[in-house]
């Protein structure tokens, strides 16, 4: 009986023990996910990029050794422009009938470049002779009217000493003489109104013809034979305002805008060295006129003004041009200036004279003071404290400070 109860007590099952089997599965599976948790974020903040992004540049060495590197403390970009040109018109609305000019034509000062019908006006000329005639014609004949005035006058007079007219004929000579007199007067004004009129009828044919008013080159034509030309805007778009635009090259000269951050660099006289957009490799010497005594408020900028030193028939009108102003190599004992070191303006930090530049080591910056020549858009000329090849950092440059940890972008 007993051996039964205990094999009875073998099969039965415990109760008790199930869930406690069941709980130790659910914490370790609960254990190991915070575990897999733990080791995520490890992995991910200990792989995660610390510190400033940044590009890394590298500090290259100018390879032109020309003037415009060696020399240069700014450049600038600006355009060709003429000091003197004219767009060319009549003085008087009329039909052009001949037309002796085309663009890239050497024209002389005075030379003939149009004609305008002068039909009516020659019509007006003659029609202002014949009234000049005229108004002379009748002055002749009111000076022959007035001697005999004073003929009769002088006898009236006469005859009044010796009691043969009376005193009312005397002064009714008079006054006939007077009238006459005054006549002739207005004759003589007559005929200086007439002259005026002739000379404003053959001024007016004189400006049928249309002349050059300095030498130079067309540069363009305008308009055409038979079109409507005038000095002023009238007939809407049938009517030409300008016949010709004349340019003198003696008169070319460049124009740039630099910006007023580094003006101070630019004295009248100073020495420039300009290359054409066409002509890169071409240096043309040139110097400072002036600096333009304003500033444009929305560009930042201040106009200067530059003489080209060498004229040449390749330099035109309104053609782009980058220059380079020079420095004084008097004022550093004829020494020649460093030639320097190129950076992109996003690794610089500054536009005066002196920047600031963070040299990278591994994973931190050095901030670093250095001098600063020629800047443009495209790059920054490192005058001193920076060696070729050393590795400087690029971007957003005031998130930096000395030993600021940096990785690099991609």
């Amino acid at each position: 009986m007993n051996d039964k109860s205990a094999l009875l007590d073998q099969l039965r099952i415990d109760r008790d023990a199930e869930p406690a089997r069941a709980r130790d599965r659910r914490w370790w599976l609960a254990a190991g996910a915070a575990v897999l948790v733990a080791v995520g974020a490890a992995t991910f903040f200990g792989t995660r990029p610390r510190g400033v992004p940044v590009r890394i540049v590298e500090a290259q060495p100018l390879t032109d050794a020309g003037p415009a590197a060696a020399g240069s403390i700014l450049d600038a970009s600006g355009y060709v422009v003429a000091r003197r040109q004219a767009t060319v018109a009549s003085k008087i609305t009329d039909k052009m009938v001949e037309l002796d000019i085309e663009e890239g034509d050497h024209v002389k000062e005075g030379q003939v470049i149009a004609k305008l019908d002068d039909t009516n006006i020659r019509a007006s000329l003659e029609a202002a002779r014949a009234q000049l005639e005229y108004a002379k014609a009748g002055l002749a004949e009111t000076q022959v009217n007035l001697a005999n005035a004073r003929r009769d006058y002088e006898r009236q007079k006469s005859l009044l000493k010796g009691h043969y007219v009376s005193q009312a004929a005397v002064d009714n000579s008079q006054t006939a003489m007077d009238a006459l007199a005054a006549q002739l007067v207005t004759q003589r004004s007559n005929i200086e109104v007439a002259e005026r009129n002739v000379e404003v009828a053959e001024r007016n044919l004189a400006d049928t013809i249309v002349r050059a008013p300095f030498s130079g080159v067309i540069t363009v034509k305008a308009a055409q034979p038979g079109e409507i030309v005038s000095p002023i805007s009238a007939g809407g778009g049938f009517t030409r305002t300008g016949i010709g635009t004349i340019v003198d090259m003696d008169s070319l000269e460049i124009q740039v805008d630099v910006n007023e951050n580094f003006i101070n660099r630019v004295v009248p006289d100073q020495h420039v060295s300009a290359r054409l957009n066409a002509y890169p490799d071409w240096q043309i010497p040139a110097h400072v006129i002036a600096v333009i005594p304003t500033a444009d408020r929305s560009k930042g900028t201040v106009t200067v003004r530059i003489a080209l030193d060498q004229k040449d028939p390749r330099i035109l009108p309104e053609m782009g041009v980058r220059v380079s102003f020079l420095a004084d190599s008097s004022a550093e004992g004829n020494a020649r200036p460093a030639v320097g070191l190129s950076l992109p303006p996003s690794a610089v930090q500054g536009s005066d004279s002196v920047g600031v530049i963070y040299v990278v080591h591994d994973s931190t910056v050095e901030r670093r003071a250095v001098k600063l020549g020629a800047v443009s858009a495209e790059r920054i000329i490192v005058l001193s404290g920076l060696t070729a090849g050393e590795r400087v950092a690029a971007g957003d440059l005031t998130r930096l400070k000395d030993g600021a940890k940096i990785h690099v972008e991609r």
